[in-house]
């Protein structure tokens, strides 16, 4: 069954890669990189400059990148990257830069869309994201793209990756019994560990308390917590490079040099050849990570409080450069330069404890206990608001409440399953959830640029 799903993973996110990809580079010069012109623009508006608390909506800008990095910015970033590190060596982490430069015009698109083209959900609430841009622009022929959206996001937002890897951590760093790790209990045919069945309980219950709350406790909640988390991470790995900083030259060159040779890649050729194979892979974990082009950003900033679409295209740009750019780079950087990509056969969050560990004895991995604890938790919320924005959609808003509490029961199910299994479940959906968001993106361009033009005409005039 596992070979099943990896191999239709593998086979869904071949044509998916070049959607993404090129699709970014259409993006990219269609918009005349007029967006990245105006990156301290974007930090003006999370500043707060133009807040006002009469536009239509239910969290501030500021809020709406939170809620959207609180997804982004978590277990991909420490597993993830370590996942592809550990797969593709120095070169896939160019390919996930790529990825990301590509994917902030993808952001900027989507997301701008996503405001412009707002709906009501059955409740009457003002919404947006992928799905009602194609119910409100597209109209009624498009709908299926809609519906295919919202049955994948359903399944590619559930907590599953985030759960099964805070509790590996969990388990690898804060129990030291052997006995209580290697004890186990049946249901059935199923042997369950009983110490990660149990962490997902308490894991199921702090998130139940946030996410029953609705979008305004999980946007308050991100906008405390993604700063602090990123502050702890970026302190932690930057004393790994520093303590290792004579290998530090060597790794910045084998990126560039490696993702062309993919010397280190120990995947399944694609494309003819390995390099192939190694493109794939950087792609796939950049795009779990920082899920430009997915869709998941778009639902986050379409509940900001604006009346400027342009706005929260510029906030939502910023998600990859943070999320890709610096927080998936650091990670890699620490694996890199500790060497321990070449020593271990571990993987996920395990080699990234080694990492940690290596530099910073026992120090390092509770510092790495705490940073996964508040990306995975923080991530947990978020997915839970999208996941319920899309079976509210499709089926109303009283039905989008019962799927909170299936969200929060899988969070269990996250923790006692194997990693490699959850990780092919998620990159299905997530192949399936760029397709709507980039053919309506494609279609709908023209709009943007016109929206983009008398947005930053009228800046000009009145900075």
């Amino acid at each position: 069954m596992s070979e099943t799903i990896s191999a239709l993973a593998s086979g869904i996110w071949t044509p998916v890669l070049f959607l993404l990809i090129l699709g970014g580079l259409f993006f990219l010069f269609y918009s005349r990189f007029i967006p990245y012109k105006y990156i301290s623009h974007s930090v003006a508006i999370l500043r707060g400059k133009y807040n006002n608390p009469d536009d239509p909506g239910q969290i501030n800008a500021y809020q709406a990148l939170s809620t959207a990095l609180a997804s982004t910015v978590g277990m991909g970033n420490i597993a993830g990257v370590a996942a592809a590190i550990s797969i593709g060596g120095p070169g896939a982490l160019f390919w996930m830069w790529m990825t990301a430069l590509v994917g902030m015009s993808t952001n900027f698109f989507t997301s701008t869309l996503s405001v412009m083209f707002k709906g009501k959900d059955s409740a009457g609430e003002i919404q947006g994201g992928p799905m009602y841009v194609i119910r409100e622009a597209l109209g009624r022929p498009w709908y299926p793209l809609a519906v295919l959206f919202c049955l994948c996001a359903s399944i590619g937002c559930l907590p599953i990756f985030q759960a099964n890897q805070l509790t590996q951590i969990i388990i690898d760093v804060g129990i030291t019994s052997p006995g209580l790790k290697a004890n186990f209990f049946q249901i059935g045919d199923l042997q369950i560990n009983t110490a990660k069945f149990f962490i997902g309980c308490t894991l199921m219950i702090i998130s139940g308390i946030v996410i029953i709350g609705g979008i305004q406790r999980i946007g308050s909640w991100a906008g405390k917590m993604v700063p602090l988390m990123i502050v702890i991470y970026f302190l932690s790995v930057l004393t790994i490079i520093l303590l290792n900083i004579a290998e530090l030259p060597r790794y910045l060159g084998m990126i560039f040099t490696d993702a062309f040779a993919a010397q280190h890649y120990h995947g399944e050729p694609l494309f003819g050849g390995v390099i192939g194979g190694l493109i794939v892979t950087g792609v796939r974990r950049a795009s779990f990570s920082n899920e430009a082009g997915i869709g998941t950003a778009p639902m986050a900033l379409g509940a900001s409080k604006s009346r400027e679409p342009v706005r929260e295209g510029l906030v939502s740009m910023i998600s990859p450069a943070i999320d890709t750019l610096l927080v998936c780079s650091l990670t890699a950087l620490s694996i890199l330069v500790t060497d321990v990509w070449r020593t271990s056969d571990a993987n996920g969050v395990s080699l990234t404890v080694m990492a940690f560990e290596n530099s910073l004895g026992n120090t390092g991995k509770i510092l790495l206990l705490t940073s996964a604890f508040f990306f995975a938790i923080t991530s947990l919320f978020s997915y839970s608001y999208y996941g319920n924005k899309a079976i509210s959609f499709l089926l109303g808003v009283r039905a989008g409440g019962y799927y909170n509490y299936f969200y929060l029961l899988t969070i269990i199910f996250g923790a006692i399953l194997s990693m490699q299994d959850i990780m092919n479940i998620i990159d299905i959906a997530y192949a399936l959830m760029a397709i709507p968001t980039m053919v309506s993106g494609f279609m709908l361009a023209p709009k943007v640029m016109k929206e983009a033009k008398r947005y930053f005409g009228r800046l000009k005039k009145n900075p």
